[in-house]
């Protein structure tokens, strides 16, 4: 599931049923703390005194000396390949020649220009919506083991293995609680009363779209006006979304409502098969693998974009913002859709990006299930076996990892062995700025002192977003992954040699260390860093960066000229 909804959805939902049961509620002011800058996530605390990555530090010690191009993939929702920002970063296939329906360079997936989506079909449609794997595992076990007396100790391990997931998936779904315990109809009430203030005020205001901070500025004179404004400007500050617009907040809690929908549905019905429908495909057969296209843009790029501009947005063109990596080429592999994405098109999406000559991978997505695990570990090992490092959002339940499943994660199963080559990042926040974040710690944000490595800002993270010259603030370990994602690239730019070990070495030694208590994700507990990841620090690209430079290429890594002029 796409993690930045997952950390809207909490806020988005908390808020908008304060409106609907102690009716409008005037927004309050946050003169006592900092304005947040957008691009806070950059600064030096010593510096800027915002608590982010001191970025231009890292460019301080590599001025002057040259880079090499790194390409990211970006395993997401899908991306605007028009936005302003990002078209001169994108990946494009040099052996393949667009729109004319051939697959030039033989690889199986043909017109692939920008990388691939997984998750459409050859006639041109795409996956938008899809449903929960817990729902997908439930009903598919539950024809095999519901109402039976099973004794574990007669079971092979296999069977063994089968039952206790099914045992997980009848509890979280016969049991689960929709919306966090809220019943559904208070929840699509407040879904009506946010669509009805929309209405009175593009009436009011006489615009069909406009930004939280044009609504913040609009004064109306009657009632009503009034009324909505306040109910939508509280729900747009409470999320941090001044700078999105109405139509997609609107949409954003539709989707979310949709979801949890399909949650309250799971229990009688079994799920729709959304993406076979469209994709075609054997789901059951990795084998199977060239279905799909190339639209990796597919009316659903939110996710996707924001994620691509934290790591590479062009930099110093006097537009939007800038990224943190100056020399990548972004290659995005559409696998991700609005629901849990399917282990096989996740698999397949790190193959696909390593074989195409991507040395980081972003995975922005994490769901509580993973039926065919052993695909992916399989993708994982691949992409370790050719010097690729893969960098995980930790999830937005804040919920510890070391007792809690999120996937996919860095423990190969069926190999019985650990990836060298992930990271797995949970969300930073500052405490100092007007977003009200009271922690380093991000409230939603996952948590573990053996499963997560490291901690970078996810809070009021501003980047690109569908629309060609548009840009705007989301939150969520979506958006940390990505600026250690962006981290781990620049680094690499200004020293090839390194391995993708390495580089999540400096990356994690690297790491400020966090002395004080901070609160633990979900509760008012006050604990040591040490307790919420394994390094108890946030990353620190200066940091990280002269780390790296000391690092010196091997015999190996060296080119073949520079070992002839070094024999003399």
């Amino acid at each position: 599931m796409i993690m930045y909804k997952k950390a809207l959805a909490g806020i988005l939902l908390g808020t908008a049923l304060v409106i609907l049961t102690a009716g409008p509620i005037a927004a309050q002011g946050t003169s006592q703390k900092t304005e947040t800058p957008k691009g806070w996530h950059l600064l030096d605390k010593n510096k800027d005194g915002f608590y982010g990555i001191s970025l231009q530090g890292a460019y301080d010690l590599v001025k002057g000396k040259k880079s090499t191009t790194v390409v990211v993939a970006v395993i997401d929702s899908g991306i605007d390949t028009l936005h302003e920002d990002l078209t001169p970063v994108l990946w494009k296939n040099p052996k393949e020649i667009p729109g004319n329906s051939i697959d030039d360079d033989k690889n199986g997936y043909v017109d692939d220009i920008y990388g691939w989506n997984f998750i459409g079909g050859k006639d041109g449609r795409n996956v938008k919506e899809d449903s929960y794997e817990g729902a997908r595992v439930y009903h598919k076990l539950k024809k095999k083991w519901a109402d039976k007396q099973v004794d574990p100790a007669t079971l092979s391990a296999e069977e063994k293995e089968e039952y206790e997931v099914w045992q997980k998936a009848k509890k979280k779904i016969e049991g689960q609680s929709i919306a966090g315990g809220v019943d559904l109809l208070l929840l699509k009430n407040a879904f009506k009363a946010a669509k009805r203030n929309d209405s009175i005020l593009r009436v009011a205001m006489a615009k069909e779209v406009f930004t939280g901070k044009e609504l913040e500025e609009y004064v109306p004179s009657a009632s009503d006006a009034k009324s909505a404004r306040n109910s939508l400007l509280y729900l747009f500050k409470a999320n941090d979304i001044m700078d999105q617009t109405n139509k997609e907040f609107i949409e954003g809690f539709g989707d979310y409502l949709a979801g949890e929908e399909r949650k309250a549905e799971a229990k009688d019905r079994e799920p729709r098969n959304f993406r076979g429908e469209i994709t075609g495909d054997n789901e059951e057969d990795i084998n199977d693998r060239y279905y799909g296209n190339p639209d990796v843009m597919a009316g659903t790029p939110f996710h996707g974009t924001h994620v691509a501009g934290i790591i590479g947005a062009a930099r110093s063109n006097g537009k939007g913002m800038d990224g943190i990596a100056d020399n990548v080429r972004i290659m995005m592999l559409r696998a991700v859709p609005d629901g849990d994405e399917h282990d096989k098109d996740i698999a397949l999406a790190i193959r696909y990006a390593v074989d195409n000559g991507a040395k980081i991978i972003n995975m922005s997505f994490g769901k509580d299930f993973s039926p065919q695990k052993h695909w992916v570990d399989d993708a994982v090992k691949y992409a370790e076996s050719k010097g690729v490092l893969l960098v995980h959002a930790a999830g937005n339940d804040h919920k510890n990892l070391d007792s809690t499943d999120n996937f996919p994660n860095a423990t190969l199963k069926s190999l019985k062995s650990r990836a060298s080559n992930w990271l797995t990042v949970g969300a930073s926040s500052d405490p100092t700025a007007e977003a009200g974040f009271e922690s380093l710690t991000a409230s939603f944000s996952n948590y573990g002192k053996h499963e997560v490595d490291v901690f970078a800002p996810g809070t009021k993270i501003y980047s690109t977003i569908p629309g060609k010259t548009t840009y705007g603030n989301a939150q969520g370990t979506s958006m940390a992954s990505p600026v250690v994602a962006g981290i781990a690239a620049l680094i690499l730019s200004y020293n090839p040699h390194l391995s993708p070990q390495q580089l999540k070495m400096v990356i994690e030694k690297s790491s400020t260390p966090v002395s004080e208590l901070v609160k633990k994700p979900g509760s008012d507990d006050e604990v040591p860093m040490s307790e919420l990841s394994r390094t108890a620090g946030i990353v620190n690209a200066e940091a990280a960066m002269k780390m790296a430079l000391e690092i010196k290429p091997s015999k190996k890594d060296l080119p073949k000229s520079t070992l002839k002029n070094k024999r003399g």
